[in-house]
């Protein structure tokens, strides 16, 4: 089910795999991949996660995660670890990727509208959503990435 993941590379980061973790039918988990967002020396910048496939759980809490590190901010690393991603999730065979967040996050929201997502939705969470439950969220931003042809995307480099 998994694949190689050494391609995840640009002239600016590398994503490191960290670990896989298998679907989990009962708890609604798809299978995902986590990675260490790392500059070509090595150096980690932060993290960030792809689920494979669609269900109720990721409409909510998107096929992407990312944390891009306080020093490293501001150079959309989090948005070109997801343009790797994408290539990842077209591996597998997927037509779209979600990737949500909270409507007060605007960092989170301009990395989505930097990489063209199309917004579909604020939500209210359903009372029993996890987020909800676990950490009183109560909104999300869902974003929508169409992955079609052989790259959807511009690369796009920091100036910094």
């Amino acid at each position: 089910m998994f694949l190689d993941t050494d391609f995840l590379r640009s002239e600016e980061i590398r994503l490191v795999l960290e670990k896989t973790v298998e679907a989990d039918p009962a708890k609604n988990w798809l299978p995902a991949y986590h990675f260490a967002i790392c500059a070509p020396a090595g150096t980690k910048m932060g993290t960030c996660d792809l689920r494979i496939g669609h269900n109720e759980s990721v409409y909510y809490g998107g096929n992407i995660g990312y944390r891009v590190e306080e020093p490293y901010r501001g150079c959309h690393y989090a948005g070109k670890a997801c343009l790797l991603l994408f290539e990842l999730a077209k591996r597998h065979g997927m037509e779209y990727l979600i990737i949500t967040c909270n409507p007060d996050n605007r960092p989170s929201r301009k990395t989505c509208e930097w990489l063209n997502g199309e917004l579909l939705e604020i939500v209210e969470l359903p009372e029993d959503n996890d987020m909800r439950v676990e950490d009183g969220e109560t909104h999300k931003c869902i974003y929508q990435f169409r992955l079609q042809g052989e790259k959807s995307y511009a690369v796009r480099h920091c100036k910094n």
